[in-house]
């Protein structure tokens, strides 16, 4: 049996692993081949294409990344043409995989769209782009498929890789024994994001919160985990003044502070399922946000605020309101540790009781082997 898989960014390296991983335990007989990062690699996917000649720092690095972006579909499209793969799984990164799964099918290649784009959120005239790409698709968050049915797309939930992995990990105490962090003081995470661009805007602000933090609350303990492709010299804003780099790649990595600040993104749906109070922020230029707001058909820009009823269970920043004082006046609350931290908490319990425990990529794995007709496997 063959497989094509393709991932374009960090996140989607790491759920396309996960995928291989699964497909190997399913079968013994298969083959994977793809755009891949170190990670699929890694987990047994043969590389097409590298998955780092797709990485984009904004606006302007995309276009001028637009060429090897077109070269690499090119190489995957004349590869799929000649081996014929059983079935492609294309992992997030919708700009090059609704274009690339649409051609992809007509090559007679049956496709599995796993982490469905967010067109709910914005972009809801990409539904006909989408229903043309894919032939399954695989969503993380339990209300989109009855979102693509009522836009003639039929998905199913497979569950979701954070909520898979939240209960396990380290522990509070073993957050602080590794980082040499005192048990019985505050501990908050500060999380700038993970692309160029999102670290740009908010670690200076995040490290003008720990200075200002430092002299209200000389108590508290900083933490900022560090993703795969992060240079530590981007985080400098941080840990010139104090912040301990927590690395994400580590094993049983948790990062169970006593609250956060953090950039919107899965990293704030990661926070919430492992209890950690937190005012979630975001800036960007003033165009983008125009834009945004204009397009934009949710009340929340985060993941659990959006799952818990488009409430703003965490508190939301965005652009003015992401000041030092706004972020101070919602976060001290949260780290005396009362009822605003408590509140938050409550709601998370049921977040998890919403996304469930199931393993998403085992069924991703079970899904794209049924697509090939392959009842082989098991």
């Amino acid at each position: 049996m063959r497989i094509l898989i393709s991932a374009g960014e960090a996140s989607g390296d790491l759920h396309a692993a996960d995928v291989v991983k699964a497909l190997g335990k399913q079968s013994s007989d298969i083959e994977i081949s793809g755009i891949a990062g170190e990670r699929m690699k890694k987990a047994g996917c043969q590389e097409l294409v590298p998955m780092a000649q797709l990485n984009t720092m904004g606006l302007s690095d995309v276009i001028a990344a637009l060429p090897r972006i077109r070269r690499a579909e090119k190489t995957v499209l004349e590869w799929a043409s000649v081996h014929q793969p059983d079935v492609a799984i294309l992992v997030d990164y919708p700009g090059l995989h609704m274009r690339m799964g649409r051609h992809l099918r007509r090559l007679g290649i049956p496709v599995l769209h796993y982490i469905a784009p967010k067109l709910w959120s914005w972009g809801v005239w990409r539904a006909r782009r989408l229903a043309r790409s894919q032939d399954k698709l695989a969503c993380i968050l339990p209300f989109e498929p009855e979102w693509f049915a009522r836009h003639g797309i039929s998905a199913a939930y497979v569950g979701n890789p954070t909520a898979a992995t939240s209960h396990g990990g380290w522990s509070r105490a073993e957050l602080c024994e590794r980082y040499d962090l005192k048990q019985g003081e505050p501990v908050l995470a500060l999380l700038p994001g993970s692309r160029p661009g999102e670290i740009q805007r908010h670690a200076p602000l995040l490290g003008g919160l720990l200075a200002a933090l430092s002299k209200r609350m000389p108590t508290v303990q900083f933490v900022a985990p560090r993703a795969p492709g992060v240079s530590e010299s981007s985080l400098l804003p941080l840990t010139e003044k104090g912040a301990i780099l927590v690395d994400r790649t580590a094993d049983g990595y948790a990062l169970r502070a006593d609250a956060a600040v953090a950039v919107s993104g899965t990293a704030t749906l990661e926070l919430a399922l492992w209890d950690v109070p937190t005012v979630l922020i975001y800036r960007s230029t003033p165009l983008t946000i125009a834009i945004a707001r204009l397009l934009a058909t949710v009340e929340c820009i985060g993941l659990a605020n959006i799952l818990l009823g488009q409430r703003k269970v965490m508190p939301e920043l965005i652009q003015d309101d992401c000041t030092l004082d706004g972020i101070i006046s919602h976060l001290a609350p949260l780290l005396q540790g009362g009822d605003a931290a408590q509140d938050q908490r409550n709601e998370f319990a049921r977040l998890r009781q919403i996304l469930g425990e199931a393993d998403p990529a085992a069924k991703v794995a079970r899904m794209a082997i049924n697509m090939t007709g392959n009842q082989a496997a098991g």
